[in-house]
């Protein structure tokens, strides 16, 4: 059995897609999960319940978790360290391997223009530190030899069906509306993006590769080096639109954010677009000989659906 947690997400229903390749018995669990495959077995949870989680996790072999609670940072404090605590106890009880799918807000933001899987953890968010933590929970469990689990590591995503990404949301939703695109503090800076769902198959990939695990993994992203402003052309000239562009700088989030509570959310991070942010994921590509998808190419498919 390979069970997926936070089955309901983008990630989760391009990963219960991959995962057919590799197994028939696959689980997916969310607060309302449907099915991906015909022959998955849905199994309602609520995640922020310790005992409903251990029920899901019963009899697994492999547990994903690809969880995506509220973009707010008193429910990371109170659910993210809670159910990664709840998640390594549940895998280790039933001898199970787990796979967590992980974000760079827990790495030193002066090493942001080419983050590796070396990359100094030095979270300076409130939402790094959480990350940073339940990183840590994990690692330490593996090093004791209490766990088998690897960290399959993303920078922001974009893709198909994805209405959790920022890049979708302030490029090509606003363009269709007849907006200016947004942006954040710098137009000139690189800012790196993984395509869902080669992160959704490199995912699936470890899972299911022995020696794979007891590691950090950065997740295929094309290796191009795009500016905020040449992401925003790329969109628009795909979309047969004018590349306008609003750019709104720290200040002006900040006041947002008295009235916009994503916004205040968001000020804490904004330090990932004041300087370039390029994601390098040649550690798996070279392992699995994979090519990630171009940008191009990415975009294109994105708007087709």
């Amino acid at each position: 059995m390979q069970t997926i947690l936070g089955a309901g997400g983008t990630i989760g229903s391009e990963l219960a897609k991959e995962l057919k390749k590799y197994t028939s018995d696959i689980r997916l669990v969310s607060r309302n999960p449907k099915k991906v495959n015909e022959t998955d077995q849905l199994f309602p949870a609520n995640l922020t319940d310790s005992e409903q989680v251990k029920k899901a996790i019963a009899g697994s072999e492999i547990v994903y978790v690809v969880v995506g609670f509220e973009y707010n940072i008193k429910v990371w404090r109170r659910e993210w360290v809670k159910l990664m605590k709840t998640v390594i106890e549940a895998c280790r009880a039933n001898k199970a391997k787990l796979v967590f799918f992980d974000n760079v807000y827990m790495y030193d933001r002066d090493f942001l223009g080419n983050m590796t899987e070396e990359t100094p953890i030095r979270p300076t968010s409130k939402k790094g530190e959480v990350r940073a933590e339940v990183v840590r929970l994990i690692m330490d469990a593996v090093k004791a030899g209490k766990l088998e689990a690897l960290i399959a590591r993303a920078a922001d995503f974009y893709g198909p069906k994805n209405e959790k990404s920022f890049l979708m949301e302030v490029v090509p939703k606003n363009f269709k509306k007849g907006k200016a695109a947004n942006w954040f503090v710098r137009l000139d800076k690189i800012h790196s993006f993984t395509y869902t769902p080669d992160a959704a198959k490199a995912t699936a990939i470890l899972g299911n590769t022995p020696d794979a695990y007891n590691q950090v993994w950065h997740l295929p992203t094309d290796s191009q080096k795009l500016t905020g402003k040449q992401w925003i052309e790329l969109f628009a000239k795909e979309m047969n639109v004018a590349p306008k562009i609003s750019v709104l700088p720290a200040w002006l989030v900040a006041v947002i954010g008295w009235f916009v509570p994503f916004m205040k959310e968001l000020h804490e991070m904004l330090y990932q677009y004041d300087r370039d942010y390029f994601f390098n994921s040649e550690k798996f590509e070279k392992r699995f000989d994979f090519k990630p998808t171009p940008y191009q190419e990415g975009v294109r498919k994105t708007l087709e659906l």
